[in-house]
């Protein structure tokens, strides 16, 4: 249960030099970063089935309750990523307000998150490449695509099996190969790939408003059917709970604190700015996508923006989606590869880990071998395991981390009142009593194969902790010396 000083936290914040993390961020990279893994394939397909499914044309106020509960812990970590701009985010708060286990079980249990969720994206946008491949004539042996563990029928009836998939093994490492090379290259290609997705949206919103039907939006709120969740007041709020994790990914923004330029004033721009953004980007999108088809159209569909596309006589617009799902995966990946190699950066740099994962590379200053040895890892996984068994990208541990940051800043209130404080969350402690309380019902309401994934990686990662990381944590030796 031993506790970094704040003191101890902002002398790691003020390190430069070679064998440090080099400063190249700004607030703009930040807000386009944390949009990188909110646009993911997860608006084009989840916006739909909360409109079919629970709150009809009032999905738009579904995106509003989401941002809400989000902006709970969004303002938490703006505090925090303010007070204590080093990497790690949710681990290195747990560290500082928890203690050393808690910070552990919170950065094992994120490795995790970001790297399944990197594998899972890798292997759904091999798919999506196909398809987009497919709509000019050209076709990869399906041996080439599918893990040794699937099996393709052919044209002719021949069943074959997969030898690797390998355009996901491709996409993380190329991905990995520029997350190496540097964060300020990072920060550009991801800019440029987000640029290209919010434009594809954006083109999506602008051509398909004048081509609304306004009969579409009545009833804007469907009566109740009798059931909680199936319309009505209630189906607003659960369709908030479905398309939760189309949110998901502006806490990423926060382990890039310790490569940001002026931190105390950046990262609450990053964070806040991109969840405000992408909110506006998707109450606009559920808008137009309910008014061009009736939402009871888009029942069962796993792609209902192409029904809504058909409603208007831009055809061309579909392989323009998919093209936006290539490039939204493609940031997703990248941000996913960034955080947590900076997680494992922080967790090693504290001894909890080998100390060749907090070595900086000198040229590029970037945790090179934290990089490539989980961007290997991910690719090894997108290639030779099926997307089935993969498992559903639900961010059990990422909701676990937003908790843990709302209950930290409680406590350093308490523990440390009088710190400097360059951002302050409001209404201390409603908003993060709200935030806590948004994020558990949202984990509870997850399947419990959810959690035996995670308690299994739990047990697995406490095993390595009291066999390596707690004999070697350079807070425990300092500690000991100083007795």
């Amino acid at each position: 249960m031993l506790k970094k000083s704040l003191e101890l936290l902002r002398q790691e914040a003020a390190e430069s030099g070679t064998g440090s993390l080099k400063r190249s961020l700004n607030g703009v990279s930040l807000i386009a970063l944390g949009i990188g893994v909110i646009i993911g394939a997860g608006l084009f397909s989840l916006t739909g089935i909360a409109a079919a499914n629970n709150a009809g044309p009032a999905v738009t106020l579904s995106f509003i309750v989401t941002a809400v509960g989000c902006a709970f812990s969004a303002l938490c970590y703006a505090e925090f990523a303010a007070l204590v701009p080093v990497a790690g985010s949710a681990y290195t708060y747990s560290y500082a307000t928890m203690g050393e286990l808690f910070a552990w079980i919170i950065g094992w249990d994120l490795v995790l998150e970001y790297s399944v969720g990197a594998a899972t994206v890798a292997i759904s946008w091999s798919q999506y490449l196909l398809k987009f491949l497919g709509k000019y004539g050209l076709h990869l042996p399906a041996q080439l695509v599918l893990s040794p563990f699937e099996t393709a029928t052919l044209a002719n009836g021949s069943v074959v099996h997969g030898y690797a998939n390998f355009p996901a093994m491709f996409i993380v490492l190329a991905i990995t190969a520029i997350v190496v090379r540097g964060t300020k290259g990072s920060a550009w290609f991801n800019a440029l790939v987000v640029a290209l997705k919010v434009a594809v949206v954006l083109v999506f919103i602008a051509l398909g408003w004048k081509y609304i039907d306004p009969a579409n939006y009545h009833p804007y709120i469907p009566a109740n059917t009798g059931k909680f969740g199936e319309f009505g007041l209630s189906g607003i709020l659960r369709g908030a709970g479905v398309i939760f994790f189309v949110f998901i990914g502006f806490d990423i923004v926060a382990t890039m604190a310790q490569e940001t330029k002026n931190p105390q004033r950046n990262m609450p721009i990053g964070i806040i700015g991109s969840l405000l953004v992408c909110t506006v980007l998707f109450v606009l999108f559920g808008h137009v996508l309910t008014g061009l088809a009736n939402y009871t159209e888009f029942k069962n569909s796993a792609a209902p923006v192409a029904i809504a596309i058909d409603k208007t006589p831009y055809a061309w617009l579909t392989s323009a989606v998919i093209l936006a799902i290539l490039v939204g995966y493609t940031s997703v990946i990248l941000v996913d590869l960034l955080g947590q190699s900076r997680v494992f950066f922080s967790m090693s740099k504290d001894g909890l880990l080998p100390p060749i994962f907090s070595r900086v590379h000198p040229t590029f200053r970037t945790p090179m071998h934290s990089s490539l040895l989980l961007g290997l890892f991910i690719s090894l996984f997108a290639g030779f395991v099926p997307i089935s068994v993969v498992g559903e990208m639900t961010s059990i541990g990422t909701l676990l981390a937003f908790v843990m940051v709302c209950l930290g800043v409680i406590i350093m209130r308490r523990t440390n009142p009088d710190a400097p404080r360059s951002f302050r969350t409001p209404w201390v402690p409603l908003v993060p009593i709200l935030g806590i309380a948004t994020c558990v019902l949202m984990m509870v309401s997850l399947p419990w194969e959810t959690w035996l994934r995670l308690i299994v990686w739990l047990a697995i990662g406490l095993a390595i902790y009291y066999g390596y990381g707690r004999k070697h944590s350079k807070l425990r030796q300092q500690a000991a010396r100083n007795e």
